[in-house]
């Protein structure tokens, strides 16, 4: 009897692509000292005790006048850009007509704090990139981590073959461990979050949410 040959495609797969900025040691030192003294300043001005376990800027990054955070942020969205590129069957000249969006804020988070799980409606890319980080926890191999969520898992059952399936057919949340210098991108619709930092010292975070545009964008709904 010949052994059959099946066809097998991940029908429903999910893009996650990881960046490596090119300027990132130049650039970490300084964002870091902008993004520090910014949470400390707006933390007392509104009255709270600052360092507290998390603190999350506005997302007005786009608008600073520092030039560390406007470089980082061209980079930013060059890396989107690429990993978009890298799977989509629009052509480059299709791409180029178009333009991308994006909002973004930095993320102070200190030990023993977390960034709950959430989404983003009206946008497709979610960038995560990782400026300062503490060292792994001992402990919690899960510390400070990003954790995407899985959500096909509510009506399937596995077995002892399903469970041992490899990527990209695995189930299960996904996990990623910051690293200064590189960069998460993948759909904001992917429920996420950062696990509970479980270490000493500090991550700080800067996340970009993008989207793509034609030359009116007119259909595009209001963020």
């Amino acid at each position: 009897m010949s052994a059959l040959a099946p066809h097998v495609v991940p029908i429903f797969a999910t893009p996650f692509g990881v960046v490596t900025l090119p300027q990132a040691q130049t650039l970490n030192s300084a964002l870091a000292e902008l993004f520090t003294a910014r949470a400390v300043r707006e933390e007392s001005t509104a009255g709270g005790a600052p360092g507290r376990r998390v603190f999350v800027s506005r997302d007005d990054l786009l608008e600073w006048a520092e030039d560390p955070v406007r470089q980082t942020m061209r980079e930013i969205v060059a890396g989107v850009t690429a990993v978009a590129a890298s799977i989509s069957e629009l052509s480059s000249e299709e791409l180029g007509r178009l333009h991308i969006q994006a909002r973004a804020w930095f993320t102070v988070v200190r030990p023993n704090g977390c960034v709950p799980a959430t989404s983003y409606p009206n946008t497709s890319w979610l960038a995560v990139y990782c400026v300062t980080a503490p060292e792994p926890s001992e402990e919690r191999v899960d510390s400070g981590v990003l954790r995407m969520h899985e959500s096909r898992m509510e009506t399937s059952f596995q077995d002892p073959v399903d469970q041992s399936n490899r990527a990209p057919y695995r189930r299960g949340h996904y996990t990623w461990r910051p690293v200064p210098g590189q960069m998460a991108v993948f759909p904001a619709a992917l429920v996420h979050e950062i696990a509970m930092v479980r270490a000493a010292g500090t991550l700080t975070l800067l996340t970009a949410g993008a989207r793509f545009a034609g030359a009116s964008g007119a259909w595009m709904p209001p963020w």
